[in-house]
């Protein structure tokens, strides 16, 4: 008899606050169709919760999302390639659009929406987080958007907003790590704290928005939002979907996968990003994993 897995979502509530947290701290939070369902039907919960006034997201362990648990991802593309059928690229956007819209629920949300970000918050961490209204971050996090190297495109429209335009460039034609200090320069984050005083801190802005009478906090979100929605987030999100999945299918998505399968993921992205000398490969990101080897221990 098999055991039921354990939930990838759990919520907490507290003074019209409720908390959505990510709970896969020993596979970095990493995104899979059930961390999507359990947190899309959380969304629709807190929505409809009269009670409820601020929808605050967090994340146990040391890192907040690394994004897609793409070594099941990559086993799915390996598959793709060996059955009779070519790519279908319509399937692939029903498919990747259903992630989209989940953690799009963070925008569309008629609640104010907070984030707070320790760790890696990476690749389609950045899809996830970025639809939140408001991020504090810890001196921990790291953000960026790694499969903009290879094997990927951001769903998530919001970079441009966040960053402007010129600096977005420069992080998607890179794929740079960015330390919390410089996303919270730049605007990216609303605000650092130190890891200690992350989760008290998110907790404090959300209890303070959730003063504001509900009513009043849901009509300045649709004005606030509109504004962004007036220039393009839609088309911005559907294309940005559409073009992720033609990238996995370029010649070197292709390359990329199979070196995924000889040699491992892990491997694949170390060489990834060993050029550039970021995330694991960067000074950060070794101390990250010697200290993740000696709890292992």
């Amino acid at each position: 008899m098999s055991s039921t897995p354990s939930p990838s979502i759990r919520t907490e509530t507290q003074d019209r606050v409720r908390s959505i947290i990510l709970c896969r701290p020993e596979r970095y939070n990493a995104i899979n169709a059930r961390l999507r369902d359990e947190f899309s039907a959380a969304m629709d919960a807190a929505d409809a919760d009269d009670n409820i006034s601020v929808v605050l997201l967090r994340a146990d362990g040391p890192s907040f999302c690394a994004g897609y648990a793409l070594d099941e991802y990559t086993q799915q593309q390996t598959g793709q390639r060996s059955s009779s059928r070519v790519w279908d690229s319509a399937h692939d956007l029903r498919n990747i659009s259903t992630f989209v819209s989940a953690f799009a629920k963070l925008w569309y949300s008629s609640k104010p929406t907070i984030a707070a970000v320790q760790g890696w918050c990476i690749a389609g961490g950045t899809d996830f987080v970025f639809w939140a209204d408001l991020i504090v971050a810890s001196e921990s996090a790291s953000f960026g958007y790694p499969p903009a190297r290879v094997w990927g495109v951001p769903t998530n429209p919001l970079w441009v907003q966040r960053l402007g335009l010129q600096r977005a460039k420069q992080y998607l034609f890179t794929g740079d790590e960015m330390p919390a200090q410089e996303a919270a320069k730049l605007g990216l984050v609303l605000e650092v704290c130190p890891d200690s005083q992350l989760q008290e801190r998110a907790m404090q802005l959300a209890q303070r928005i959730a003063l504001v009478p509900c009513n009043q906090l849901q009509l300045m979100k649709l004005f606030l939002n509109q504004q962004a929605e007036n220039q393009g987030i839609g088309s911005s999100r559907l294309i940005g979907a559409l073009f992720d999945g033609i990238a996995r299918h370029t010649q070197e998505g292709l390359e990329f996968v199979a070196s995924a399968q000889t040699k491992g993921f892990r491997s694949a992205v170390r060489e990834r990003d060993a050029p550039f000398g970021d995330y694991g490969e960067g000074v950060k990101g070794k101390k990250r994993n010697r200290k993740n080897a000696k709890k292992d221990l």
